[in-house]
């Protein structure tokens, strides 16, 4: 009778550690999944500590997660467990929330009103197909929805261009006052929602 129970654990514990994963919620985790949660109506609640306290943990293991109650983020490890460097992966922060928008023409050869250009549009094309490297990915990762974004002028020759407009898709409308130069330019910074 020993020897059948002590076969039937080792079996059952065979079973439970061939499979390796754990379901809350669900009795069939997602196969890519260590741990697959499933709920409507309730979150994860991750370890909560102050940035002293995170910084104190000894060895940290890579993409170890907490959230800092001093910086109000969820904070991970992107370092080593020997050298830590922990970054806010949640905080939306006024220094990071923007950027400038890659380099575009815009026809200023002719006088003329009314014209538009697709601020989203352009920037979107400076990100697919790329010259690369054959190890890189094939398109550079760029905001996919336009509504993402907020859309300003910040800066543009006035002798060049008037009557400047954006509207919320990020089609901007202008007039050409006079033909430009090699000196004029206009600066478009895009902010994250």
């Amino acid at each position: 009778m020993k020897k059948k129970l002590l076969l039937a654990i080792l079996a059952l514990s065979f079973v439970f550690h061939a499979e390796a994963q754990v379901g809350i919620n669900t009795i069939s985790p997602h196969q890519s999944a260590a741990m697959d949660i499933e709920s409507t109506s309730k979150g994860l609640l991750i370890p909560r500590m102050t940035t002293s306290q995170k910084t104190a943990i000894i060895n940290p293991a890579s993409g170890l997660l907490i959230y800092d109650t001093t910086l109000r983020c969820i904070s991970q490890n992107a370092g080593t467990a020997a050298s830590p460097a922990w970054v806010c992966l949640s905080q939306k922060d006024a220094q990071n929330g923007f950027f400038y928008m890659p380099t575009i023409a815009i026809d200023a050869s002719t006088v003329v009103t009314g014209k538009t250009i697709d601020l989203y549009d352009e920037y979107k094309k400076q990100f697919t197909a790329p010259v690369k490297n054959p190890s890189a990915p094939a398109n550079i990762p760029y905001f996919t929805n336009r509504t993402d974004l907020y859309y300003y002028i910040t800066n543009y020759d006035t002798s060049v261009l008037g009557n400047i407009s954006i509207n919320n898709q990020g089609v901007m409308t202008y007039d050409v006052k006079a033909e430009s130069d090699y000196d004029s330019f206009m600066t478009v910074v895009f902010v994250l929602k």
